[in-house]
């Protein structure tokens, strides 16, 4: 069984929870990305994506210059630690209704991010993928009702 740290992305974009949604967001457009993993002492506390800033600050009208993420983020995010297989992984994630799930190391530290997209580069690059797997990625990739 393939871990999950040989498919995840290992340079994650990170920021603090006291960090301003402003500075996320810049941060995010600098680096290409829709999310930023939020991080205490090297340990994920919460994730903030583009999809939060646009609901939980711009909707209802709250200054992302003075916004904290604390206070927007999705906190307490599931993680899985970097020896989970993919197909377990792919599973927490079907379960949990999430597009992204941070990758630990033993020690609770972030190691990498995991997205629907690792999973698809994946199968892209096997002549052919277990059924098992793409039906697990189907279902993953529904939006959560």
């Amino acid at each position: 069984m393939m871990p999950v740290l040989e498919i995840c992305t290992r340079e994650v974009v990170t920021a603090a929870p006291d960090d301003t949604v402003f500075a996320a967001a810049r941060l995010m457009l600098e680096q290409g990305v829709g999310s930023v993993v939020v991080l205490e002492d090297a340990r994920p506390v919460g994730i903030l994506t583009d999809r939060d800033i646009t609901v939980r600050v711009v909707a209802v009208g709250l200054n992302p210059e003075t916004t904290r993420i604390r206070t927007v983020m999705s906190g307490n995010p599931r993680t899985v630690l970097e020896t989970t297989g993919v197909e377990d992984t792919l599973r927490l994630m079907q379960a949990a209704g999430v597009r992204r799930i941070p990758v630990v190391d033993a020690s609770g530290a972030l190691a990498g991010i995991v997205s629907l997209g690792d999973f698809l580069d994946l199968l892209a690059g096997t002549p052919e993928a277990p059924p098992p797997l793409l039906r697990r990625l189907a279902q993953a990739a529904r939006p959560p009702e």
